[in-house]
């Protein structure tokens, strides 16, 4: 049972933005830091990447662990809420397959596609360099 009345709920859910996110601005900094110079949400490549580096031919997509179902086991963040689960279950699993398809449409374009995750954020020092070596290549 969710513990917020629905109209509190419905306003909370509203107020979840799609781009410029805290983690995606942490990414987006470190690239910075790193060197790098990225375009944003290029709208003509499948999925709108968040951070797209057209010479390098690579595109990084941040997503959040609850929408995106992260599959780690250890992340905490990608649980499936208990309440209202015919709603969510078909929801987020529709999410994570139009990500594989953009995966999918991307590299068939000849794309390398990195996937950061929310939690990933948490470790900068990790994330730094999973972000130079994908740069890098």
């Amino acid at each position: 049972m969710d513990s917020i009345d629905p109209g509190r709920r419905s306003r909370n859910m509203a107020a979840i933005r799609s781009k410029n996110t805290k983690p995606e601005m942490i990414v987006r900094s470190l690239v910075h830091r790193l060197g790098f110079r990225y375009r944003l949400h290029r709208k003509d490549l499948p999925g709108k990447p968040d951070l797209v580096f057209g010479p390098r031919r690579k595109v990084i997509f941040v997503h959040g662990c609850f929408w995106h179902l992260h599959p780690d086991p250890a992340c905490k963040d990608a649980r499936v809420p208990q309440s209202r689960r015919e709603y969510w279950l078909p929801k987020l699993t529709r999410n994570t397959e139009r990500d594989r398809q953009h995966n999918q449409q991307l590299e068939a374009m000849g794309w390398l596609v990195l996937i950061i995750w929310e939690c990933e954020c948490r470790r900068p020092d990790e994330l730094k360099a999973k972000l130079r070596a994908f740069l890098s290549l």
